[in-house]
């Protein structure tokens, strides 16, 4: 990625209801939702809603497509993907700076 895409991609989610638009299509992965569906799962307004999914789309962050009457937006998951490498790109040197997962602790019965 190149710096630009980052800095908007970053800028984009700089925003709680913009983080909390992408979040939701990530979560609904490929198929994406409808403009009307995110409205409602996050209470706000279409005219905030319409703002907040340009600066996504500009920034390279969601997809938007037209299912007939409909808009339906989904994660661009390789913009996604990208800027998680981008970020951790040569992490630590190279060395392990993750620390091991922890076993989940085993309940005693009685």
């Amino acid at each position: 990625m190149q710096n630009e895409n980052v800095i908007a991609a970053l800028s984009a989610l700089a925003n709680e209801h913009r983080l909390a638009v992408f979040r939701l299509l990530v979560q609904a992965g490929p198929d994406g939702k409808a403009a009307g569906d995110i409205a409602a799962a996050l209470d706000l307004p279409a005219s905030s809603l319409s703002f907040h999914l340009a600066h996504l789309t500009r920034a390279g962050l969601i997809n938007q497509r037209r299912e007939s009457r409909s808009l339906i937006y989904s994660a661009d998951f390789a913009a996604m993907n990208g800027l998680v490498g981008f970020l951790t790109e040569n992490c630590c040197g190279g060395a392990s700076c993750a620390p091991a997962a922890a076993e989940p602790k085993k309940r005693k019965t009685s």
